[in-house]
């Protein structure tokens, strides 16, 4: 999602694209204004521990540590890497009207998800657009500081009758992109602000562990996170030997791996990322190697594989829009843009490949056959020298050691197996359309 995650005033909302060193994701360069770089509660830490620090969504970020982007990369597809995520947006919607109140900003089902466990969402504009990606988590009548359902609460079988919705849908925490955040939060207040309390956490730092030794490192610190299965999550409180560390974690992340994602106050946030970095299986790890991971899981970055002129269909998201909110659904649209996404999906239904919709455009994997690495921006042809389309992220996988790429084609190409043209300074590249996740995910789904 960057996280993989805004309506309100279209300034909060644009971003200029830039390159971070070594195929970092991209953002809006704070460093080209004058205002200063904010810092996360692990800024000195990161110091500390030798990395190479840049701007990034308005933040001092680490981009990567001493041993490097490649090293950092594989350690987390082999062990367990620590990220520090705390750029990015936490809030809480709180009342009884909160699930059906967030309902109407993203074409998700909100009040049938169970207590204790996450969905991803997608907060959309009248236009149908993605505004943002984001991660929201229901932690029912819960009024915990760290946000969350009661350690060892165990969540309902599924589905919600009309008086379960207010005792499961009081206190919906949300994760939302660093970039994104200030006009998120704006644009969720200003929408729904009277139906529910819009809570900002910015006392709160985000970690991210990440890798199949996660759950070995973690669970030292914190018995009965082994328990917990993907998407899912809960209180729980860390002891580090010398102190204890109340959290709220989720078994989840923007890896492909198995690993958490963990809220902890910001006072209490280098001391947990300390106890974890004396794990054995955990090393530390920058933005460069988060992308280059999360772009071999096929997971969209935003602002660059997905943005407010994107809508979710043609961005490949349909999984993400529920049975209950599509045509025909218990509570079909009723969401920004609903007209537009629900045909859309109709279209989809209808139409793929070589007999698409003349002009709708699809989200789509590729691998070069050469190997060089084909960037963003990068124009896709057809075999006649046609412009189809364009890459949006692109890099050299490192766990797969091919060139790999997302971008978006006009529908007819989209078939897997399609070969187009990828114009690298002036040279033609040839790819394949490719399934993703190029890398096979290791989510722990018990």
């Amino acid at each position: 999602m960057d996280s993989s995650l805004p309506p309100a005033p279209n300034a909060l909302l644009a971003l200029t694209v830039w390159r971070l060193p070594l195929s970092a994701p991209t953002e809006s360069p704070s460093s080209l204004s004058n205002t200063p770089l904010q810092l996360t509660p692990l800024n000195a830490l990161h110091i500390e521990l030798g990395a190479r620090m840049v701007p990034f969504a308005g933040y001092s970020m680490p981009v990567q540590y001493p041993a490097g982007l490649m090293a950092e990369h594989h350690h987390t597809r082999k062990a367990a890497g620590l990220f520090d995520v705390s750029h990015m947006g936490q809030l809480r919607l709180v009342g009884a009207d909160a699930a059906a109140a967030f309902e109407t900003l993203i074409p998700v089902d909100v009040i049938d998800l169970p207590v204790g466990k996450q969905r991803y969402g997608l907060l959309i504009n009248d236009e149908g657009g993605i505004i943002d990606d984001l991660m929201f988590f229901n932690m029912g009548n819960d009024e915990l500081s760290a946000a969350g359902p009661s350690q060892g609460v165990k969540a309902p079988a599924g589905g919600s009758d009309p008086h379960e919705v207010g005792k499961r849908g009081g206190n919906i925490f949300v994760i939302v992109n660093g970039a994104c955040k200030v006009g998120d939060i704006a644009h969720i207040q200003f929408r729904i602000g009277h139906r529910c309390e819009v809570i900002t956490m910015p006392d709160h730092a985000l970690l991210a562990l990440q890798g199949p030794q996660a759950v070995t490192a973690l669970s030292r610190l914190a018995p009965g996170v082994e328990k917990l299965v993907f998407m899912t999550g809960g209180n729980f409180t860390l002891d580090t030997g010398t102190q204890k560390i109340d959290v709220f974690l989720t078994r989840s992340g923007y890896t492909g791996e198995d690993g958490f994602e963990i809220s902890v106050h910001k006072d209490r946030a280098e001391a947990l990322a300390r106890a974890l970095l004396a794990q054995p299986e955990v090393k530390p790890i920058g933005l460069g190697a988060r992308n280059s991971l999360r772009l071999e899981a096929g997971l969209c970055l935003y602002g660059n594989d997905i943005d407010e002129t994107t809508h979710p269909v043609e961005a490949n998201l349909n999984w993400a829009i529920q049975k209950v909110r599509r045509t025909g659904g218990a509570r079909e649209g009723g969401f920004p843009g609903a007209t537009k996404i629900l045909a859309a999906l109709a279209d989809a239904t209808r139409a793929s490949g070589s007999n698409a919709v003349s002009g709708s455009r699809k989200r789509v994997g590729l691998i070069a056959l050469e190997r060089v690495p084909v960037r963003d921006h990068t124009e896709l042809q057809d075999g006649n020298g046609t412009r189809i389309g364009e890459v949006t992220s692109g890099l050299l996988g490192p766990t797969i050691d091919k060139p790999v790429a997302m971008g978006y084609v006009d529908a007819a190409f989209s078939a897997l197996g399609t070969q187009v043209v990828a114009i690298v300074r002036g040279k033609p590249v040839p790819m394949v359309v490719s399934a993703m996740p190029f890398v096979p995910t290791n989510y722990f789904r018990g």
